[in-house]
């Protein structure tokens, strides 16, 4: 598993760089979406999560969620066209769970991408570290055994 400046990134994940966002394959056309661990460091402790309805299809570079801590509110913006299959209700009454199983009980919501190879877009664990130590340095983030 790549671990870049103390932050995990599980290999079996598909990563969205940009937008902090690690996706899960269901193998059934849908993906699982959460936020990484870079995110949740830089976030700091989750206060409120709100995921768009089921059902809604969010266009490329549209929130699937809001997220609010103690130090940030924001979109997490997903990188393709998708519909929203399934919000993570235990998640929005529970937020710290992002911040305690970032990789699994905290992730936000499932999402069918309404073009079939969107995933393709993604950057692979195995190739990863690279592509978010630029990104940590370039947004000034020291790592999560700093947060």
């Amino acid at each position: 598993m790549p671990v870049v400046r103390g932050c995990e990134l599980p290999d079996d994940l598909l990563y969205d760089v940009g937008n902090n966002l690690w996706y899960r394959d269901n193998g059934d056309g849908t993906l699982t979406v959460g936020m990484t661990m870079i995110a949740i460091g830089m976030a700091g402790q989750l206060v409120a999560f709100t995921a768009k309805k089921a059902g809604k299809t969010i266009k490329e570079g549209k929130s699937v969620a809001t997220v609010e801590s103690g130090k940030w509110v924001g979109p997490a913006k997903i990188g393709f066209e998708a519909e929203i299959i399934e919000a993570n209700e235990e998640l929005a009454g529970n937020p710290s769970l992002a911040n305690s199983d970032t990789y699994g009980a905290g992730w936000m919501v499932k999402v069918r991408p309404t073009d079939p190879g969107a995933a393709a877009s993604l950057t692979p664990g195995s190739d990863v570290a690279g592509p978010y130590e630029a990104k940590m340095a370039a947004d000034e983030f020291e790592g999560c055994a700093a947060a």
